[in-house]
């Protein structure tokens, strides 16, 4: 028997399961605790087949995991332990690593069929936002303007280490995009269609959206001004602009610098921000650019 079967012996010895939450210090938690008899030969091919695993590639996720599998014998003598993460993978004391289910969507599907739908809701949730994020991330993508192409892999490793572009890598960008874009209106469009894409959030966003947004902070507002006021300029660049102009520090005297929009640009800003239906964003433009409100220190 290799590893990758060694949980299937078990679990033909197996005649109860208790199956609960993992809790913030690993042991079950309070609520949603259930028992199921694994005595009929049916409901244990079930559990067995569900937990069938693919393999044991030698990772270790750093979580405590989301659900607990106590197994026992017929004489109530626990056999084993055994924790769901993530919906894709088990951990045992017998393995080196985590082991892969060969179709994890079976052991959600059982635990939603057992009274516990809480992982399989999870899951499904969580794929939702990864879908979203990768579709966000190939708009950001498309948006980037020619030229920085090659840069692409550098700017998204940034969300990988969770770290911020180094003063080297904007050198860089700009001195490529000084190059490819020599008149500073086309510069700025550029820029400002690029922040106006992907996830579109002036918080919380993935650190390689930021990288747009920091080399329109060494625009100077003339040049911003300028491209706002080009005809083709459209609703991705003023996604673009609300984005830049009401977050947290992004240019080295924002309050002046806003406070230099002519007031139809700065209403036309506000409605989109209003539009949006992003309710941070929405808070930010009415603290920065309501006529009625004095922009933040």
């Amino acid at each position: 028997m290799d590893a990758t079967t060694a949980l299937d012996g078990v679990l033909h010895q197996t005649h109860m399961v208790l199956v609960g939450a993992v809790g913030a210090v690993g042991g079950l938690g309070a609520d949603g605790e259930i028992r199921v008899d694994l005595s009929d030969p049916a409901e244990s091919t079930r559990l067995r087949t569900a937990m069938t695993v693919d393999s044991l590639p030698g990772f270790h996720c750093m979580c405590l995991g989301d659900v607990r599998f106590e197994l026992f014998d017929r004489d109530g003598g626990r056999l084993a332990v055994v924790v769901l993460h993530h919906g894709a993978t088990l951990r045992w004391g017998q393995w080196d690593g985590d082991a892969v289910l060969a179709e994890g969507h079976l052991l959600l599907d059982w635990l939603d069929g057992h009274g516990m739908p809480g992982p399989l809701q999870q899951f499904e949730r969580d794929r939702q936002r990864a879908e979203e994020q990768a579709a966000e991330r190939r708009d950001w993508l498309a948006a980037m303007p020619a030229g920085l192409e090659g840069t692409a892999d550098q700017i998204l490793g940034l969300s990988q280490i969770g770290g911020a572009a180094s003063p080297e890598l904007l050198v860089e960008l700009t001195d490529r995009l000084q190059l490819t874009l020599p008149d500073p209106v086309e510069r700025v469009l550029a820029l400002l269609d690029w922040y106006g894409s992907g996830s579109g959030r002036c918080s919380g966003y993935p650190p390689h959206e930021g990288v747009p947004g920091e080399l329109l902070g060494r625009v100077s507002i003339s040049d911003l001004l300028a491209g706002l006021a080009d005809s083709r300029a459209g609703e991705r660049h003023d996604a673009g602009a609300v984005r830049h102009l009401v977050g947290r520090k992004t240019r080295p005297r924002q309050k002046r610098d806003v406070a230099r929009l002519p007031e139809p640009l700065r209403a036309r800003l506000l409605a989109h921000a209003r539009r949006s239906g992003d309710s941070d964003k929405q808070a930010r433009a009415e603290r920065w650019l309501a006529p009625s409100q004095a922009s933040p220190s």
